[in-house]
C-alpha cells in the first residue's frame, strides 16, 4: 500500500468523517474505497464503450427492403438476436 496525504476543505474533511464513522471504519479505509470504486466504475465503463464501437451497426433496411413496423423495431429481443 501507498500512502498520500490530501487537502480538503472543512466541510468535505466533516462530511467524509461523518461517512466513514456511520459505516464503522477508519478515514482512510473509507476514502480508499471510495477510490476504488470510482475507478472500477471507469474501467468497465471504457470497457462496454470499446465494445460497443467494435460492433457493426445494425441495418434496418436495405435497397428494395420493407421499411419495420412499428412492433418489429421495438421487439428488442429480435433486435440482439441479429
Amino acid at each position: 500500500m501507498t500512502r498520500i496525504t490530501i487537502t480538503l476543505d472543512n466541510q468535505a474533511a466533516a462530511w467524509v468523517r461523518r461517512r466513514a464513522a456511520a459505516r464503522n471504519m477508519s478515514l482512510s479505509r473509507y476514502v480508499g474505497e471510495i477510490l476504488r470504486e470510482k475507478m472500477r466504475h471507469s474501467q468497465g465503463y471504457q470497457k462496454a464503450y470499446k465494445a460497443f464501437l467494435a460492433e457493426k451497426p445494425l441495418r434496418l433496411k436495405g435497397p428494395g427492403e420493407r421499411q419495420l413496423t412499428r412492433e418489429e423495431a421495438n421487439d428488442r429481443a429480435a433486435l440482439r438476436r441479429r
